[in-house]
């Protein structure tokens, strides 16, 4: 058994790394690849089994016995077929205790599970999520082979995509929670009728509140579900703690630098398409981030839940919540995740701040030499020791797959526990009450699954066992049996009663969810708790008067918005989710609270989260004080665009007008009005009725600002070329230009007659200035764009880096890449650009068939 010790490193790491680049570093042999990873202080990472015993780990877990699951990704989307008869979930075991595997099994194997993106294991059955499906596969005779599946969910889009259905959790109120990336898109049930949630709303991204990724939650039969949270990109798999409390990673659009980590508030928007329109980051809007990473998450809109953290470029894995105690201290009760893309597995230790936490990052494990080292999932023991899944592959993501040899496919497995410790799993009693209550104490969710089960079924024969932990001084393992205690018939009453006196806030927090879960008395619930001292509590108060039609519900949310200062926006998206769908009843309660008085840092947050009929009069007179200056009136202006249509109009009308009548009096009136004509696309207005002196005062103030462009595409002006190219080559030379405000320029240029200025500007700009614009033309998609692009590909007087950008942008969309195989076909391709071309044309979409049909008899690959 091969091991490794190396210090502990605490790091915020935000490496920039591409979708799929391939490194000299690796790919190393199982034994010499462990000596280039470094563990953390008091750890040390062993090799539990690797290739071939297991190849491509995409997800893992590990049952009660100690024993590791892992469903294979081989056949992963362009290798699809490598495994002919489909990839195998494995059962992989160290049958005589010298800490590597030595056993293996296949408890399934089929075409349906293909690079599957979630396992779970629950007793004798197994949740495996595939988009479109989840599975539930039971062997029901013990010889560790699947005997039935069947179909729990279905309809899930996304099929061998990484962003679809992810992997079933087992959470400590019994319920599965699973979430899915923004390709999964719907669910079904196996019917194939339509999953309808606890909110009456059918689960569909196409006609439902909802966006993008979703969190869910349900019963181990699919009843009772619920959306728990929308609009993320990737969450790639979420993680809940015993006190309910859900954690998960996002990934962003590829090269932001927007890889997130999040509390997930039950029932949040977490903002990565635009709530109102549904655009992308790049689209104009008021108030816009002034940083990518924090734009792309619209982290300035109302009506978005805060990041908890955000980790630079990546692409995350597997997470879990640590609540063990092998780890060292500073890994207990956190969150641990595995990034692929930077090489590491990382902790999140957070700590409560206001409603909200913040959270530091500290390295587990990582790799800084070997660059195939692709941690996939993360798993606990029954021991409490730490196992890591490597993928092993010279890239990530692109869709991409660099170790792909038949027969040679690599994967690692690692152990991570103190120096010397032996991996023995304790011994299960599941025939006691006592016996149940130590597993349910475990930090493996296997053995916890198991334990539930049993004491659940036990009922008040489990209460005096389960009492000894609830009495205890460890806060999780309390909160494991409240769960079950209220859960004992008759006991539900007396035991919240507790629960929502105790001096622990997480504790009372817990008992405000059982209570909405189970359905019991939210509101007398909240009444006790609405003046909690915690604002974690109070928070819980306010989401949980979400949809309640009781009448006292507007007067106890009015009661916790008096509570904010200003000073909290996790505690005030918890206000705006907890008046949703009676904004104007909760507006109302508390105008009658805090009358004249409204007018403070917390006041005017609370219109600016709100959403009703008497909104619209107060932000319009948040906007005109003088003591509100332009940046802050911009954050003002963009809450009136989620306010009822007539009044939001009538305001934008009203502010307008001021705007025009101050003309070159006031910068901050100019700016709104500069605001409202190029970023608020819902203000109704004629152009025609906007004086030419105004529109040009206007554009003179956006010189040297994207809103130029904005301005020019509205009012059709065709003298600002040459400003907009200043602005142009001012963007590209930036260390992280943006493609989209860049390519929203050009297409201003190209459509008001700036074609040959934009020729002509590359020519006389430096090569890598010419180089970036040359590419991102790629992305305006028109005849105007392929012709530009021609152009400069085809003028020998360019430099060849200038000519090589072209032909990159040619390969951004279809019309372009067709254009280029035809240059090639037609003899006009220079040869020196046919090397820089096939590269380009063989990473475009697999779906493009009449780029791919000709290019290795047009372009052909290099013979060595």
């Amino acid at each position: 058994m091969s091991r490794l010790r190396r210090p502990l490193l605490l790091s915020v790491v935000a490496l920039c790394l591409p979708s799929l680049q391939v490194f000299a570093e690796g790919p190393f042999e199982p034994e010499e690849s462990l000596k280039h990873l470094t563990v953390a202080e008091g750890l040390e990472v062993t090799l539990w089994a690797a290739e071939p015993m297991v190849r491509n780990p995409a997800v893992m877990d590990i049952d009660s016995r100690g024993r590791v699951w892992v469903a294979e990704g081989v056949n992963y989307r362009g290798w699809k077929d490598l495994e002919p008869e489909g990839d195998r979930i494995l059962i992989l075991e160290d049958t005589d205790g010298d800490g590597r595997a030595d056993s293996s099994k296949v408890f399934y194997q089929g075409k349906d599970i293909d690079n599957a993106l979630g396992l779970c294991v629950m007793g004798n059955r197994v949740a495996v999520s595939r988009s479109p499906n989840v599975f539930v596969f039971t062997d029901e005779n013990g010889d560790d082979v699947a005997d039935k599946k069947e179909v729990l969910f279905a309809g899930l889009s996304g099929e061998q995509h990484d962003h679809g259905v992810h992997s079933v959790v087992f959470g400590p109120d019994g319920k599965f929670y699973f979430n899915a990336g923004n390709e999964g898109r719907q669910l079904l049930h196996a019917d194939g009728s339509p999953v309808i949630d606890r909110a009456g709303n059918k689960v569909d991204v196409s006609d439902s509140p909802y966006q993008e990724g979703m969190v869910f939650r349900c019963n181990p039969d699919g009843s009772e579900f619920e959306t728990l949270a929308w609009n993320f990109r990737n969450n790639y798999e979420v993680c809940v703690d015993s006190f309910g409390t859900l954690w998960q990673s996002d990934n962003d659009d590829d090269g932001n630098k927007g890889v997130r980590i999040n509390y997930v508030m039950e029932f949040g928007n977490f903002g990565y398409k635009d709530e109102l329109t549904r655009a992308g980051w790049s689209t104009p809007r008021l108030n816009l981030e002034a940083e990518i990473p924090l734009r792309h998450w619209h982290q300035n809109d109302p009506g978005v839940v805060p990041n908890l953290l955000q980790t630079g470029a990546g692409s995350p894995t597997g997470i879990l919540v640590y609540e063990g105690e092998l780890l060292p201290e500073v890994f207990r009760n956190q969150v641990i995740h595995c990034d692929a893309g930077p090489n590491v597995v990382r902790a999140y230790p957070v700590t409560p701040k206001g409603a909200g936490y913040e959270a530091r990052i500290v390295n587990l494990l990582h790799s800084q030499t070997d660059t195939w080292f692709r941690p996939a999932d993360v798993c606990v023991a029954p021991d409490g020791s730490v196992f890591v899944a490597d993928w092993y592959d010279p890239g990530v993501g692109g869709h991409a797959m660099g170790d792909n040899t038949p027969g040679a496919i690599r994967g690692r497995l690692y152990r991570l526990a103190p120096p010397g410790h032996k991996g023995v799993s304790p011994k299960l009693d599941l025939q006691s009450a006592d016996g149940c209550v130590a597993a349910l104490a475990s930090p493996n969710l296997a053995t916890r699954f198991l334990a539930w089960k049993h004491l659940h079924e036990l009922q008040a024969e489990a209460e005096e066992a389960l009492l000894g932990l609830w009495k205890g001084k460890n806060a999780r393992l309390r909160a494991r049996a409240l769960h079950l205690l209220v859960r004992i018939e008759g006991r539900a009453e007396r035991y919240l009663e507790a629960a929502l006196r105790d001096k622990d806030p997480d504790i009372r927090l817990t008992a405000l969810r059982i209570t909405r879960s189970l359905g019991l008395d939210v509101i007398g619930a909240v009444r006790r708790l609405v003046k909690d001292p915690s604002p974690r509590v109070r928070r819980e108060c306010a989401i949980a008067l979400r949809h309640s039609d009781s009448p006292f519900a507007p007067s106890l949310w009015a009661e916790l918005a008096k509570r904010h200062d200003g000073g909290d926006r996790w505690y005030l998206e918890a206000l705006g989710i907890g008046a949703e769908g009676r904004w104007d009843a909760c507006l109302s309660a508390w105008f009658e609270e805090v009358g004249e008085k409204w007018n403070t840092p917390g006041g005017r947050d609370i219109l600016w989260r709100a959403r009703c009929a008497a909104a619209p009069e107060y932000l319009e007179r948040i906007i005109a004080d003088p003591a509100t200056d332009s940046t802050a009136s911009l954050r003002y202006l963009r809450a009136l665009q989620f306010q009822p249509e007539r009044r939001k109009q009538a305001a934008f009308t009203a502010l307008f007008k001021r705007s025009k009548e101050t003309l070159g009096e006031d910068p901050k009136w100019t700016r709104i009005g500069r605001e409202l004509l190029t970023r608020a696309s819902d203000f109704k207005f004629d152009p025609s009725e906007i004086p030419d002196v105004y529109v040009r005062e206007l554009a003179d103030a956006s010189v040297g600002t994207e809103n130029l462009a904005e301005i020019v595409n509205r009012f059709n002006l065709r003298d600002r070329n040459e400003q907009l190219w200043a602005f142009i080559l001012a963007a590209v030379s930036q260390d992280s230009p943006s493609r989209g405000v860049i390519t929203r320029a050009l297409r201003a240029m190209a459509d008001h007659g700036g074609e040959e200025a934009i020729l002509a500007g590359i020519k006389a700009a430096e090569p890598s200035q010419g180089e970036r614009v040359a590419d991102i033309l790629g992305n305006l998609h028109d005849e105007k764009g392929r012709a530009l692009l021609s152009a400069i590909a085809l003028d020998m007087s360019l430099p060849l880096n200038v000519r090589q950008g072209a032909v990159i942008g040619m390969g951004h969309s279809q019309g372009a890449s067709i254009m280029l195989i035809n240059l090639a076909k037609e003899g006009k391709l220079p040869e020196d650009l046919k090397t820089a071309a096939r590269e380009r044309l063989v990473r475009v979409s697999t779906e493009w068939s009449e780029v791919h049909q000709e290019l290795d008899t047009l372009l052909p690959a290099p013979t060595s």
